[in-house]
Order: C-alpha cells, then structure tokens, then sequence
C-alpha cells in the first residue's frame, strides 16, 4: 500500500510539471503578445524564441517599427497546459530597454489603487 501511495505522488508530480518548449505553442505567444500588447494579431511579428525550463523568451516586432523583448511561463498540468500572460518591455533601437516615460501612470510603483487613492507623485 506504501508503494502504491509513493507513486501516485511521484506520477502526480511528474505530470504536474512540464518544459515550455512542450506546454507553450507558437498560438499561445501570439494571442496573449496580442492582448499584452494590445495589437491585433497581424499588427507584429513573432521572432527569436528560446525555451529555458518553464519560460519562453522572444521578440515582438511590429509594423510601425517597435520591439518588445517578451517572455511567457507554460507547464502542462493534469488540467491541461497552462501558459502565462505574455510580459513585454519595449526596447531600443540599440537593443537596450527603453525607460519608462515620466508620466505618473507608467511608473511601475503607482497601481491602480495608489492611483485612485491620488498617492502617486
């Protein structure tokens, strides 16, 4: 019964973890760079991919000239896959992050909440 028990744990735990080159599909990077960026689908290019462990690395180029660097999270679950909104950053010419601007609304400190509290500077 002891053994029974220790490789239900060791299947559910195999099964509950997942490389992203299996649980993220080239559709899934697409639809969710779409929603983080807030693009139809047609409006970039996807590029550059690299799988490492549970993420997934890529560019974002669109058709008026930005780049993203862009990464999401995937594993496949006993649910099913599951994959991570996509987090992008814009990035220069050169290759380096572009900072953000100086309006209050895109300071990565100020949330929504701070904001309606009028607690950002």
């Amino acid at each position: 019964m002891r053994f029974r028990s220790s490789f239900a744990l060791f299947l559910v735990a195999t099964l509950s973890t997942g490389c992203a080159s299996m649980a993220v599909t080239d559709d899934a990077i697409v639809t969710n760079t779409s929603r983080a960026l807030g693009l139809d689908r047609s409006q970039f290019t996807i590029s550059d991919r690299a799988d490492s462990g549970v993420q997934t690395t890529y560019m974002a180029r669109t058709k008026t000239g930005k780049t993203y660097s862009c990464y999401v999270e995937g594993s496949i679950s006993v649910v099913g896959r599951v994959v991570s909104d996509a987090l992008c950053r814009e990035m220069s010419k050169t290759g380096t992050p572009v900072p953000p601007a100086a309006n209050p609304q895109s300071d990565p400190a100020c949330n929504a909440l701070l904001r309606a509290a009028g607690r950002c500077k």
